[in-house]
């Protein structure tokens, strides 16, 4: 069969929603067919063999874009010599050391020679003065040279860290994202940030926002039918993403994908290639980025499978088809454009004035034309006037310059511009004095007549006013600063903190306050089960349930419900020896539901095996609004609907009107049932530190078939359901499980924040989980104490209490809280930002609040902008803050001690 080159995939990628299906259809046979021709399954993915592997790459190219090249060592002492202070001091130093070696000649009429030890050592001031200003700069360039190396072998340390899903021999693997390669099926799913191009195979309701590379802000609805291109994005190589290989899904390093792969794709990812969807349910795509759209792109099989990688999983879940990686993806093709268009911007520089102008214009014409995907971004640049650009791209360098010094820079060269103005009048003023005074007392009083000897005066007095100006500018200044700060980092780095540039050393000292995520950050991320609830019985850890002694039909509809309502990325795999922790990969509190179906004797597998994703109906995935999923799966034969929801506990009881009683049998869950439940249930568990989560069901019944059917639950309905009103399908639910999840505390934390507490850092714990569950953890990290007046609050109660009567964010009533404030439990993101946002606004402090932010996951961003400090875990967060903090941790928890150490 004909196989596809790489340059017929890039065109391919380059088409958009209807038009990508009809290219897949008329010219490849439709999605299938292409699979076949990228000598893929669609099913069981690509062979996990080595040799497989490297001809992929060698024919279609390895999911990497070359890194910018390193800065030399002599760049680094050029920039380092661009310092105010510094240049001051050279100057003067050359004055001084040139006029050092001058020797005046004899007077004519037998005046004694000037003092000869002082001709001698004239040189040594000049001398030290250049001495200490090379070590300054060497200091400073060879700190910024070893860091800037130290990154980088660090980023090929972790190139393993950051994996994906992806399906090869039939298994699902995580696979770093630079190992993907093309004809790789991956998964994907809400949250996701696709690592690659690719094509929708299957869709549950997906959604992508590809405003990075669009531009529209809007989700992006992909599916099979409609829109089933997927484009990537520029992504580090540590991060991984799922493809399936040989039938297993596995997870590689992007830069590892190869054309062909089939990639699973879900909520949050970033497309690490362009692709083609083959499966997928309800994806939604942010393509903003590469295609200007702002809307959230929703895509499928059936309308657009094109799916860009450096977009981002708003909603949904699907596989989608890898075609076009690294560099041949359509990221990689407008950073090829971008990086030609700075090496024109440095030749355009040198070019005169007039010039200028229309050289941009002609590069940027000639640009567009390279490539059809990248006129649209490059026709923006040419509607602007070359002069007003070049103006305004001056004001940006300034602004940026501006913004590249901190705080103790710009008071450093503020002091030196100040010392220089001042050492310069003094050294001026003791010039023109001397040489006043000469000429007064020699050619007025005296009456001499000017001679060439007298000239060794008047250099003397140059000397002289350079010596005072020399003096005036405190040359061990900036080494004094350098070396302390050059110390610092060093021992920031034995903690795993590694600092890029030491003015972060600064900002991470000024630090007053910490807004802290819960999950992963302050405890340790591996959630098991350990207390349940189900028909009118109290489990425990210590009393675990037995899978016989419950109702087979009920048994069976809690394992089903884990296993089917769960991304099918989430897995738990037994450990390799004796003595090992299980490995959860995936969503972690999925991860603890599924290891609750593995103790009761169960196995998830064979349950999803019998419903692929494909089979799905439709997917409600879970987002902060949302609070819970939901996935609907269809019975062919008697045309009934079941659906499957979880979420968290009191939001779920609110949506339930039946129960699982102790008999085993459906009953009606009244508002009374539920506050009990309430204050027995699900209050014991919060107060225990656990999450709580609740599982229910729900049945559609066509309306023939309902007199057939006696169970109470069942929902009627003839004709169609109306599937896009959630409101409805998620309500009238039916309760069959309340668990409890731990997630201890990390056993470093507490001592950590109180050393924070003692450094007048104030700590607080922003999460989305329950208010007594918050609560229990802050007790046990030590941010909330007995007997101190603090208070933790929910979401809708810290919005009531900030809000004005228009719904408007009031500032004055926000600072009557914020202090006081040690734990926001159930907090949307938007309530994140406006804690933080309030807080650095806040006026009532005496100096201005700086706040670091702590966190994961994908809704971490929208506060992390608005914080000063940035860090992060590793494991979740590197790729996506690492362009936020220039202070950044290469271990698990390392902030406290990187503001110790920075103070």
């Amino acid at each position: 069969m004909e196989e596809v080159s790489v340059d017929e995939l890039k065109t391919l990628m380059t088409f958009r929603k209807h038009e990508g299906k009809e290219v897949i259809a008329t010219k490849y046979g439709g999605i299938e067919k292409l699979c076949k021709k990228l000598n893929t399954d669609p099913q069981n993915g690509i062979s996990n063999s080595e040799e497989e592997l490297k001809q992929r790459r060698h024919k279609y190219g390895a999911n990497e874009i070359p890194a910018q090249p390193m800065k030399s060592f002599f760049a680094l002492v050029w920039e380092a010599l661009q310092d105010l202070t510094l240049m001051i001091l050279l100057i003067s130093a050359i004055i001084s050391l040139g006029l050092s070696f001058y020797h005046p000649p004899e007077e004519d009429n037998g005046e004694a020679k000037a003092d000869d030890n002082h001709q001698v050592s004239g040189w040594i001031e000049g001398a030290a003065i250049l001495i200490s200003v090379a070590v300054v700069v060497l200091v400073t360039a060879l700190n910024d040279y070893t860091k800037e190396r130290q990154f980088r072998g660090l980023q090929a340390k972790i190139k393993t860290e950051q994996k994906f899903a992806v399906i090869r021999e039939g298994l699902q693997i995580q696979n770093p994202v630079n190992e993907l390669v093309v004809g790789d099926i991956a998964q994907i799913k809400y949250g996701d940030l696709l690592p690659a191009d690719g094509i929708i195979i299957q869709s549950n309701d997906l959604k992508i926002d590809e405003s990075s590379l669009t531009g529209e802000s809007d989700l992006i609805k992909k599916s099979v039918e409609n829109d089933p291109m997927l484009l990537s994005a520029k992504i580090k190589t540590e991060q991984k993403f799922a493809v399936i290989r040989e039938g297993l899904q596995i997870q590689i390093p992007v830069n590892e994908l190869v054309v062909g792969d089939i990639a699973q794709i879900k909520y949050g990812d970033l497309l690490p290639a362009d692709g083609i969807i083959i499966q997928s349910n309800d994806l939604k795509i942010d393509e903003s980025s590469l295609t200007g759209e702002s809307d959230l792109i929703k895509k499928s099989v059936e309308h657009d499978p094109m799916l860009l990688s450096g977009t981002n999983i708003m909603e949904g879940s699907g596989r989608m088809l890898v075609t076009a990686v690294g560099i041949h993806s359509q990221t990689g093709i407008i950073m090829a454009l971008l990086g030609a268009a700075g090496k024109d911007e440095k030749k355009e520089e040198k070019a005169s004035k007039s010039k200028r102008g229309k050289r941009s214009i002609d590069n940027n014409d000639c640009r567009a034309a390279e490539d059809g995907v990248s006129e649209s971004l490059l026709l923006k640049d040419l509607s602007a006037d070359s002069k007003k650009k070049e103006k305004s791209s001056k004001e940006e360098k300034k602004v940026e310059k501006k913004k590249d010094k901190s705080v103790l820079q710009a008071k450093l060269t503020n002091l030196a511009i100040q010392i220089g103005y001042g050492g310069s009048l003094v050294a001026v003023s003791t010039i023109f004095i001397l040489v006043f005074r000469y000429c007064l007392e020699n050619y007025v009083i005296l009456g001499k007549d000017f001679h060439w000897s007298d000239l060794k005066y008047f250099i003397n007095f140059l000397i002289i006013g350079v010596t005072v100006l020399v003096v005036a500018v405190p040359e061990g200044l900036p080494l004094a600063v350098t070396l302390s700060l050059a110390y610092s980092v060093k021992k920031m780095m034995k903690d795993n903190n590694l600092v890029r540039h030491i003015d972060a050393c600064e900002t991470m000292g000024n630090a007053t306050s910490i807004c802290s995520d819960k999950t992963g950050t302050l405890t340790t991320n591996r959630m098991t089960v350990v207390q349940s609830y189900l028909a009118g019985k109290f489990y425990k850890s210590d009393k675990p349930v037995i899978f016989e002694r419950i109702n087979p039909s009920h048994a069976k509809l809690i394992t089903e419900a884990i296993s089917i309502n769960s991304s099918y990325s989430s897995q738990t795999i037994p450990p390799k020896a004796e003595g090992e922790q299980v490995t959860q990969l995936g969503n972690k509190t999925e991860c603890a539901l599924l290891g609750f179906v593995l103790s009761l004797g169960q196995s998830y597998q064979t349950i999803r095996d019998e419903y692929p994703e494909s089979s799905f109906f439709k997917v409600y995935t879970f987002n902060s609004v949302r609070k819970s999923m939901g996935t609907v799966i269809q019975n062919q034969e008697s045309g009934s609907y079941r659906v499957f929801v979880k979420g968290a506990s009191e939001i779920m009881l609110s949506r339930c009107k039946w129960i699982i009683g102790p008999d085993n049998k459906i009953q009606p869950f009244e508002s009374a049932d539920k506050a009990e439940m309430i204050q027995n249930v699900i209050e014991p568990m919060a107060s225990d530190g656990l999450r709580t989560i609740c599982i229910a069901y729900k049945d559609y019944v066509p309306h023939l078939n309902y007199k057939d059917i006696n169970h109470l639950n069942d929902v009627p309905f003839s004709g169609s359901v109306d599937w896009e009103d959630e409101k409805a399908v998620l309500n009238d639910l039916t309760c069959l499980l309340v668990v409890g999840i731990q997630d201890p505390v990390r056993p470093e934390v507490p001592d950590a924040i109180r050393k924070c507490q003692e450094a007048g850092i104030t700590v607080r714990m922003v999460t989305g989980d329950n208010i007594n569950t918050a609560r229990a953890i802050a007790t046990a990290c030590g941010i909330l104490k007995s007997g101190e007046d603090f208070i933790a609050l929910e979401g809708k109660e810290f919005n009531t209490r900030i809000r004005n009567q228009n719904g408007e964010v009031s500032q004055s009533k926000l600072d009557a809280l914020w202090p006081k404030l040690r734990v926001l439990a159930r907090a949307q993101p938007t309530d994140k930002y406006v804690l933080v946002k309030g807080i650095i606004d806040s006026n009532i402090s005496a100096n201005r609040e700086v706040v670091a932010v702590t966190g994961k996951e994908f809704n971490t961003r929208i506060r992390d902008q608005n914080g000063e400090v940035s860090q992060s875990k590793l494991d979740a967060l590197w790729p996506k803050l690492r362009v936020l903090a220039r202070a950044q941790p290469t271990d698990k928890y390392v902030l406290v001690k990187g503001i110790i150490d920075s103070n």
